[in-house]
């Protein structure tokens, strides 16, 4: 009779639990069967995944409250901390995978109606009087947050001042009286409401959506951020359940040229440098290409924008008030 000591000699089936953001679900549809098959051929062991998906922010919270995720896949790093600082991943988890544990990126864009009636063309267009703006919540999303410092750093990484930043993404905000939950909602309110005039959205977002039929022109300016996605394993509860070989092996197996290509079909681009050569002509050239340091970094992003109280509340309440 086997031990009860996991072990992937003993060939017991393990199980499993991956918690990522909406839009990562295409693409480990994909890539976990693959993995699956590689481990059974490798190790003669089955391995079982259960799978959650919902905007970044909501799901940061449901493992911190304890929803028993092994492995997390979260649209920015700052979600990742807040998983760290509840005790569950070891400080030092950017190191535990290849690319500073950034799986995949993309940047933002933005989706137009049929024949872009507004003449939308960079970011600036969306304080226009007429234009109606879709983009999520950045206090539940992190795809909108990334949307917020897209908007943000356009104006502070061409030579605008903190006021001139916080004036124009004030003013988009105002054309953007509904804020969805996460970025698939936002696709849904654009896309099967057809609510504005401009939809906000990761490029692979749209991407996606277009693959499945909900194929409208997009505008990727050329001044953007670069939406780095980080994954890691969940030691704490890894090791309880038993199954930390079978999580670091995934972790590294989505740095593969087999897992990348998934992540790439799906619209993300890709961190490896060969497949990020196979699809460069997927993606439009960014002129301007900022990141989170070049704000400030994380801890000060959040103080500044995200924090209850901070810019974006309020400039929530400075838009309520005026309605």
């Amino acid at each position: 009779m086997a031990s009860c000591a996991p072990s992937s000699a003993q060939n017991r089936d393990v199980e499993i639990t991956l918690v990522s953001y909406a839009v990562t679900k295409a693409a480990y549809k994909e890539i976990i069967p693959q993995f699956t098959a590689m481990w059974k051929q490798q190790h003669n062991q089955d391995v079982l995944f259960n799978e959650s998906y919902g905007g970044s922010g909501a799901q940061t919270r449901a493992v911190v409250d304890g929803l028993n995720a092994d492995v997390v896949a979260l649209a920015l790093a700052l979600d990742m901390k807040k998983v760290e600082k509840a005790g569950l991943i070891q400080p030092g988890w950017e190191k535990e995978a290849p690319n500073n544990a950034i799986v995949h990126k993309s940047v933002a864009a933005i989706v137009t109606r049929e024949g872009n009636p507004q003449g939308i063309q960079t970011w600036s267009d969306l304080t226009k009087n007429n234009v109606r703006v879709v983009t999520a919540n950045p206090k539940t999303s992190g795809g909108a947050r990334w949307n917020f410092l897209a908007l943000w750093g356009a104006m502070k990484e061409t030579g605008g001042s903190n006021e001139q930043a916080l004036n124009f993404t004030r003013e988009v905000y105002q054309n953007a009286p509904v804020l969805p939950r996460d970025a698939r909602e936002a696709s849904d309110v654009f896309f099967n409401q057809e609510e504005g005039d401009a939809l906000i959205n990761y490029e692979n977002e749209v991407i996606l959506a277009a693959q499945r039929g909900e194929k409208l022109p997009y505008i990727v300016p050329k001044v953007n951020i670069s939406i780095d996605n980080p994954i890691a394993v969940v030691d704490r509860n890894v090791d309880r359940h038993g199954n930390r070989e079978v999580a670091e092996a995934f972790v590294q197996f989505l740095f593969t040229p087999t897992a990348q290509r998934e992540f790439a079909k799906v619209g993300f681009r890709p961190v490896d440098p060969t497949v990020e050569q196979e699809f460069a002509h997927k993606y439009p050239k960014i002129e301007t290409l900022f990141t989170v340091q070049d704000l400030g970094g994380w801890n000060t992003v959040q103080q500044q924008f995200f924090e209850d109280g901070a810019e974006f509340d309020k400039i929530q309440a400075s838009l309520a008030a005026a309605r």
